[in-house]
């Protein structure tokens, strides 16, 4: 090769133009959702009572784009579980590592619902709230303990459950699937490679090639959402608008101060502490971050998480091909700590019932141990449930605060991700394995090139 060729190839790639940068992509697909949104719900129903036009067409963009991420949950799950329990095999320290983990995301769990018990009883939203009583009601479903254990065993291989609807038009039946049981088999599955020994080699290197694909095809998932956030975001302006946000300001407000507490505090703090420069994380993880918090999943955003962790943020693949995809499960600061703290608190304080010492201690202890029923039941709002039937407070309560739990999830989700990609870091820095010159880069995921987005197995 001649030097100029030599020379060329070196040379540093021209700089994409700013609308072809993925985050202010994103960026300008919030402000278009906000104005579409906005004139959806000044438009009003149609004629015949029913939502618009334009609601209806933003609902359908919103619900197509989280049925494509929803569509790839299942077997991404599986898939990487099991290879990142394979992966475990070439770390020296692979149970110090995994009990590392375990350890942070509890003590960070518990520091989140510490802040959330706090602000319950400093900011009282459960006093200061205009909605009525009358819009208490039980939800559709609800979480408890027994709900938890049985969820962890699998009624099938696949993890999926079937349930049959019956109207005037007749009978449908539609499938879902439960990710604390596919879970549990991946982790199942994993161990038992690993056991099976060289005669596994040809399944794992099955899985991750099969992993590689369906991070492809997320990925492809992924490059929907400016068009997804158009769709999420105007849908919940033009259904819910600020009316109820209004009549909840004191509820909202007190669960995202508790969000930005954690976030922008807390987290911050504890890089500080384990010798990280939080600007330099906050650089390489705010793609992910941000893909979170118009998403709303914490799944959906796996390929990102995992991407900005290893590769960003200087974790090694093998350890961060274990940590992000069980984090992404049950690692969940915002979903499990913070809002069911705070929730909680307000259900007592609206229907007048006084709790004690013992009852916050059993906020705590649901948020740090039971933070896996927000990933093996349907999420935030059975987790409210569990912990308001772990405090025998009423259930009616959820009702109260279902209307503004779309635009909740987007901040409760955007911490859970943010959690999920600190915790692989805090651990590989304390472990002595971290890669510092790669995290004190703090490199955006807009630096590397798409044949760089799945990352190597």
């Amino acid at each position: 090769m001649s030097p100029t060729s030599v020379a060329a190839a070196r040379a540093p790639k021209a700089p994409k133009p700013f609308y072809a940068n993925f985050g202010f992509q994103v960026l300008a697909a919030m402000v278009i959702g906000l104005v579409l949104g906005f004139i959806a719900r000044n438009m009003g129903p149609d004629a015949a009572g029913q939502a618009n036009w334009l609601t209806q067409t933003l609902a359908t963009v919103g619900s197509s784009f989280v049925s494509l991420l929803r569509a790839l949950v299942p077997v991404l799950v599986f898939t990487a579980i099991v290879a990142s329990i394979a992966n475990l095999r070439e770390l020296n320290n692979a149970a110090k590592l995994v009990w590392q983990t375990l350890l942070w995301f509890a003590i960070t769990a518990l520091i989140a619902v510490v802040i959330g018990i706090a602000l319950g009883l400093i900011i009282q939203p459960g006093l200061n709230t205009e909605v009525a009583a009358e819009a208490a009601k039980a939800p559709s479903s609800t979480g408890s303990w027994l709900d938890f254990l049985k969820g962890l065993i699998p009624s099938n291989i696949l993890g999926l459950q079937a349930s049959t609807r019956v109207s005037d038009s007749g009978a449908s039946t539609s499938l879902s699937f439960n990710v604390l049981q596919i879970l549990v088999i991946s982790i199942v599955v994993g161990i038992a490679a690993l056991r099976v020994g060289p005669a596994a080699d040809p399944f794992i290197a099955f899985t991750r090639s099969f992993l590689k694909v369906i991070h492809k095809v997320l990925w492809w998932v992924i490059r929907l959402t400016p068009i997804g956030t158009i769709g999420l975001l105007g849908n919940a302006v033009a259904v819910y608008g600020w009316d109820a946000l209004a009549q909840l300001g004191w509820y909202s407000a007190a669960i995202y101060i508790g969000l930005a507490i954690v976030l922008f505090v807390v987290y911050p703090v504890l890089l500080q502490v384990n010798g990280l420069n939080p600007i330099r994380y906050f650089q390489s993880a705010w793609p992910a971050i941000q893909l979170a918090f118009v998403s709303r999943s914490s799944i959906g955003t796996l390929p990102v998480t995992e991407r900005i962790t290893e590769q960003n943020l200087g974790v090694p693949r093998e350890y961060a091909a274990f940590a992000v995809p069980l984090g992404a499960t049950t690692k969940m600061d915002g979903c499990a700590s913070i809002y069911p703290a705070i929730s909680a608190i307000f259900v007592a304080q609206f229907f007048g019932i006084s709790l004690g010492i013992e009852h916050y201690l059993l906020i705590a202890f649901v948020a740090v141990i039971g933070s896996a029923a927000t990933a093996g039941l349907t999420g935030a709002t059975v987790m409210l449930t569990l912990t308001l039937s772990t405090l025998g407070l009423p259930l009616e309560g959820v009702g109260l605060l279902l209307a503004v739990d779309p635009i909740l999830d987007m901040g409760r989700t955007a911490v859970n991700v943010a959690g999920q990609a600190l915790i692989p870091t805090i651990v590989a820095k304390r472990e002595g394995i971290l890669d510092q010159a790669t995290y004190d880069r703090g490199e955006s995921i807009e630096a590397l090139d798409d044949a760089q987005a799945v990352p190597a197995q």
